[in-house]
């Protein structure tokens, strides 16, 4: 059966390669980085079996979209560890994440799939469902390394017939932050639910003195709109789909978020359009309450990166001062939310289906063991890990992480400049990690929507009065039911 779909799939990204072609770039080579090794594998016959025996000299090839020079050294040397343990070569190939699809559809049309893959969420569901990778075998990894020493969150994300399409490698996930020495001295509760959030916001909004409640993204041309409002949608239970995969975003718990985000970015946020770097800006600048932001602004809050550096009134004493003086919400909860959730990106490790399955598999199994820390240590700051431990040893790798140091212009150890209570804390959330879509196997589905931005769009047309939360709602029902279409 897997040989056969694998066919199928050929033909179909063949003929997908063939009428991509014209595009400038679509085919992309990715970058070699070792010269190829000649495979060598040994098949021992039993009673009507074949079993695959790993042996020295066999070389498998690995597909990492970890591209940045500095990363890819760190990976090559784990890679290198790996070999002299084992006998077993891995070639690293550096692939763009966003030309990922396109060098895909290459490969299987040409037979060059990759034994194992780095890559995040958004295509496990997918490639599984084409039999490009194999969830048996990734199954397989996780069991052995203990299924209990991964967080549960990233597990059920990727959940293909009873199975694992991949294993979960790290990722980050989105947080709300706030000036907690300010909510202390106002009397404010942690931010956790939808009330304590508005209540905080409306309380510290001051903008005849420029300074606001809360900022977080408005952009309706941005993926970082649509991350941010997922992270507060999902926090009421409201889905992209239902588990039959039927569309969901005008049910009463999607009304409700609209609502809540519009409301809370109309009144009580900067005026005008938000992104990335405006919102990051102003809670530097001391002029905001709360922020919603992924956890890569843990090394520029503690001063640590000259291009994205603290500039509130007490910064100028101590650079450092927002990271001593932030709190951390990484999970919270709306009025109709059933329990606390978090936005989480995570990437994975999977088999291929064409792959040397027995060399892959202990490719992992020492990734996830003795090249772990080395991998999470190329950006400490956005690679929690997923795997927190061993069986023998169940915070290892937590432990590990908070040692490990952060930064670009200058390092620290984000254990020490934030403490375990709040790295904890973060850990912690990633057990909470959810997306729209993918627990109910509509990966494809969630890319459109992120490729068609119809969310943010939307969500602008309520912030500039054009629309009601119901007609957004609405909308978006509508504009996604045509993209399932």
């Amino acid at each position: 059966m897997k040989r056969a779909a694998i066919a199928i799939l050929l033909i179909f990204a063949f003929v997908l390669s063939a009428c991509q072609a014209a595009a400038p770039g679509a085919q992309q080579q990715p970058q070699v980085v070792e010269k190829e090794v000649t495979v060598e594998v040994t098949k021992v016959v039993e009673v009507e079996k074949v079993v695959e025996k790993v042996v020295p000299g066999t070389t498998i090839t690995f597909w990492s979209t970890e591209t940045q020079p500095a990363r890819a050294a760190k990976t090559q040397e784990i890679l290198d560890r790996f070999k002299e343990q084992s006998g077993i070569n891995v070639e690293l190939v550096l692939t763009d994440e966003d030309q990922l699809p396109n060098l895909l559809t290459a490969a299987v049309a040409a037979g060059t799939l990759p034994d194992v893959m780095f890559f995040p969420v958004d295509f496990a569901i997918g490639w599984a469902e084409q039999g490009i990778l194999d969830p048996d075998a990734a199954t397989a990894v996780i069991d052995e390394l203990g299924r209990e020493t991964f967080a549960e969150g990233p597990l059920e994300m990727v959940q293909f017939e009873g199975k694992e399409a991949a294993v979960p490698s790290d990722g980050w996930g989105q947080l709300l932050i706030y000036r907690k020495d300010l909510f202390d001295a106002a009397g404010l509760e942690r931010p956790d639910t939808y009330d304590k959030i508005m209540a905080a916001a409306e309380a510290l909004n001051d903008p005849d003195n420029n300074f606001y409640g809360i900022t977080a993204a408005t952009d309706a041309g941005a993926v970082f709109t649509q991350q941010t409002f997922e992270h507060v949608a999902l926090a009421n239970n409201c889905q992209l789909v239902n588990d039959a995969g039927e569309v969901t975003l005008d049910s009463k718990e999607c009304v409700e978020a609209i609502g809540f985000y519009a409301d809370l970015m109309s009144n009580y946020s900067p005026p005008g359009v938000q992104d990335v770097v405006s919102t990051r800006a102003t809670y530097f600048a001391g002029q905001a309450g709360m922020i919603i932001w992924s956890p890569f602004i843990l090394d520029e809050m503690a001063g640590l990166r000259d291009n994205a550096f603290p500039s509130c009134p007490e910064c100028k004493d101590d650079p450092a001062y927002l990271a001593k003086n932030s709190g951390f919400v990484p999970a919270f909860i709306g009025p109709s939310g059933v329990k606390p959730a978090q936005y989480g990106q995570v990437s994975y490790m999977g088999i291929t289906s064409t792959a040397d399955t027995e060399a892959a598999k202990e490719f992992l199994k020492f990734w996830f063991n003795d090249g772990y820390l080395d991998w999470l240590s190329v950006s400490v700051e956005g690679k929690f890990p997923m795997r927190r431990g061993t069986p023998d040893e169940p915070n290892k790798f937590i432990d590990g992480w908070k040692q490990l140091e952060t930064g670009v212009d200058r390092k620290a150890k984000l254990g020490d400049i934030y403490g375990d209570e709040v790295i904890n804390t973060l850990i912690q959330g990633a057990g909470s990690f959810d997306r729209w879509g993918f627990k109910q196997g509509k990966g494809a589905l969630v890319t459109a929507v992120y490729e068609s931005l119809v969310v943010p769009r939307t969500l602008r047309e309520v912030l500039d009065g054009n629309l009601t939360p119901e007609e957004a709602a609405a909308e978006m029902q509508a504009a996604v039911e045509d993209l399932v279409e």
